[in-house]
């Protein structure tokens, strides 16, 4: 037989074992938790996810909590609560969507953070952190990035039938159009007006292969130059929410990117007729 205080001193440090090996406990008040689901799925929605994502993300949190999500998902808000199993505690929160471009990496890394949690690799303090560091983390290698996007534009120059010298047109005026795309997303400008001085600029530059005789496929040069600007993304999210019945967002997502996609013609024909190029 073990003394009283030995029995007590071994189960104290099975316990310990047992919390170490189940890994970090997460375990925030149900307020608590509204509140960062609501920042948490706002950014989430933001940086290009689509609603059945945010949907077992949010509710993949929740359950390590051992509390209940439901959420209403509206194209520019999100209606969260947060409740117990019995519905007897219910917290509501309302969060705004963020402004900010599709970001893939932000999307990956709050995905995770969703399963880290679930996981029990974190806990309620760590998880706010990380969720802070990624929200506001630098996005990506701003060097790299315009000069991969140039040469995925003129590799669709070539596959549309552009020759060589539209080719690095088209290299030349995407490279020129990212880099103000990326100035003026830093510095908050409408993603509208954003996208209409993109494409003039780039369908001015791209006009240089015909106004000057450069090449023999001047009207490809200019037609493939600002589709690096195709919001495809927003047209492929609103096509997986209709199929997962979230009608209302799907059809504001849907008008984004036609109201991208006319701001964007327009920033073209602006281009052409500026470059006297005509357009039949």
């Amino acid at each position: 037989m073990w003394p009283a205080t030995g029995l007590s001193m071994m189960k104290t440090i099975m316990a310990k074992m047992t919390d170490s090996a189940g890994g970090c406990v997460f375990r925030p008040s149900a307020k608590d938790l509204c509140a960062f689901l609501s920042d948490y799925a706002g950014w989430l929605f933001s940086c290009g996810a689509t609603c059945v994502r945010l949907e077992k993300n949010v509710g993949r949190i929740a359950s390590a909590a051992g509390l209940r999500a439901d959420l209403s998902i509206f194209p520019r808000h999100l209606h969260i609560t947060v409740s117990d199993s019995c519905r007897s505690l219910l917290f509501t929160a309302v969060s705004s969507i963020h402004d900010c471009p599709v970001n893939f990496a932000m999307n990956t890394r709050l995905s995770k953070l969703s399963w880290d949690i679930a996981d029990g690799n974190v806990d309620f303090v760590c998880a706010r952190r990380e969720l802070e560091e990624i929200t506001t983390a630098p996005a990506g290698d701003n060097g790299r990035l315009p000069l991969m996007v140039a040469c995925a534009n003129g590799a669709f120059c070539r596959l549309f039938g552009g020759d060589a010298v539209a080719m690095a047109v088209v290299f030349v005026a995407t490279f020129a159009g990212f880099i103000i795309k990326q100035v003026m997303g830093e510095r908050r400008v409408d993603q509208r007006v954003t996208v209409v001085v993109c494409s003039f600029v780039s369908s001015v530059l791209a006009a240089a292969d015909g106004l000057f005789a450069l090449g023999s496929t001047p009207s490809i040069a200019i037609g493939t130059s600002v589709l690096y600007l195709v919001p495809g993304i927003p047209f492929i999210n609103s096509f997986c929410d209709v199929v997962d019945r979230h009608y209302i967002c799907a059809f504001g997502r849907l008008m984004n990117a036609l109201v991208i996609t006319a701001c964007l013609s327009a920033g073209l024909c602006g281009g052409m007729v500026m470059m006297n190029v005509g357009m039949f």
